[in-house]
């Protein structure tokens, strides 16, 4: 389950107070006060780990309190500064004041930090407050409280890659095929009832991180089905992998219905690089598979590819299309250099089978 919103209280610690203390060696009757301050209170502080990508640990604690600062001591010493506390939160997360709703940060980078809640100030000690008309001060200041808010944590997931379609279109058997995950899976619709994150390594050492993203129906837009919650997960993705289910009555209206959601969302949304695969084909004889491919393709205008989430057939050439697209956008935002040469829709496949000798060669699971 991917837990994206999470509140939790925080609160810095205490400074520690002012001892209050006096000189007492033998020859010095009158050593006056030697009072150390107390020390400060930690600090709370958000960290973006790259070996976090969920809100799930915190879920399981409301309260973060840093550790309070110690008490001054005699001989002018000091008391111990309290540890910072750390939470460790994956990139991507932003940061809200729950009372007032502020957008307090928006952390999107591999160790950024953020000091959520500071720490209290350290109190003097005595031998601060020694004076003409006072040289035995009895009182020393005490340390400030640390500040404490409540906080609400949002994640829009962050991947490069969306898995878009209606529910059942078999988003979360393609997730499972091409990566280690291991999202619920059924033959009913809204078996995905969070985000599910997976990760591709490709042998050239490159990662790309796909996204299941929760059926969409009909009225997503304003709550319908399992509601927009899940639509502003789309917005951070680069491509968009819309799976269509080659059963389906009409898949050109499916195909519709779901590409009308995202625009009523966020017309960014409708903007961004699709790929377009009708799924389960291992249901249908070959040649009608790719005549119900290429037949989307023409009233679309657009290429459609054929692929078996179950079998793995064309899986490989869905993930190599994918990671085209993203070198395709990095080169467009870096440079104006020629965009490399996609792989070729439907048709296609009545020769390619279920992925060429240099699919094997560029993909590794």
């Amino acid at each position: 389950m991917f837990i994206d919103e999470v509140t939790i209280f925080v609160k810095g610690g205490n400074g520690g107070d002012g001892g209050v203390s006096f000189r007492r060696e033998k020859y010095v009757p009158r050593g006056g006060p030697d009072g150390g301050d107390g020390g400060k209170g930690g600090n709370v502080i958000l960290h973006v780990n790259e070996k976090v990508d969920t809100l799930m640990d915190i879920t399981s604690k409301v309260k973060f309190i840093a550790e309070d600062g110690g008490k001054g001591k005699n001989n002018n010493k000091n008391g111990k500064d309290g540890k910072d506390l750390i939470i460790n939160i994956p990139k991507g997360t932003l940061v809200k004041d729950l009372k007032t709703g502020r957008v307090i940060k928006d952390l999107k980078e591999f160790e950024e930090s953020i000091r959520i809640a500071r720490g209290g100030r350290k109190g003097r000690g005595n031998a601060h407050f020694k004076s003409p008309t006072n040289q035995a001060p009895r009182f020393a200041e005490e340390g400030r409280r640390g500040q404490e808010r409540w906080i609400k944590l949002e994640l829009k997931l962050i991947a490069d890659v969306g898995i878009i379609g209606l529910p059942n279109a078999g988003k979360s058997t393609f997730l499972a095929r091409i990566t280690s995950a291991r999202p619920k899976i059924a033959d009913y619709p809204f078996t995905t009832l969070q985000p599910q994150l997976g990760i591709v390594e490709l042998e050239d050492y490159k990662r790309l991180v796909f996204a299941d993203i929760p059926g969409l129906i009909e009225g997503a837009h304003s709550g319908s089905g399992l509601g927009n919650t899940f639509l502003r997960h789309i917005e951070r993705t680069r491509v968009i992998i819309h799976l269509i289910d080659i059963s389906a009555t009409d898949p050109l209206e499916t195909y519709h219905l779901v590409r009308k959601e995202l625009t009523l969302f966020s017309s960014k949304l409708s903007e961004k690089a699709e790929i377009i695969v009708l799924n389960k084909a291992d249901i249908l004889d070959k040649e009608t598979g790719l005549d119900i491919a290429e037949g989307l393709s023409r009233e679309l205008s657009k290429p459609v590819y054929t692929i078996s989430a179950v079998t793995g057939k064309n899986v490989k050439d869905i993930i190599k299309k994918a990671a085209d697209l993203l070198d395709k956008e990095n080169q467009e935002k870096h440079s104006c250099t020629p965009a490399q040469h996609f792989l070729s829709p439907a048709r296609q496949g009545r020769s390619g089978g279920d992925g060429s000798d240099e699919m094997g060669k560029l993909l590794s699971y």
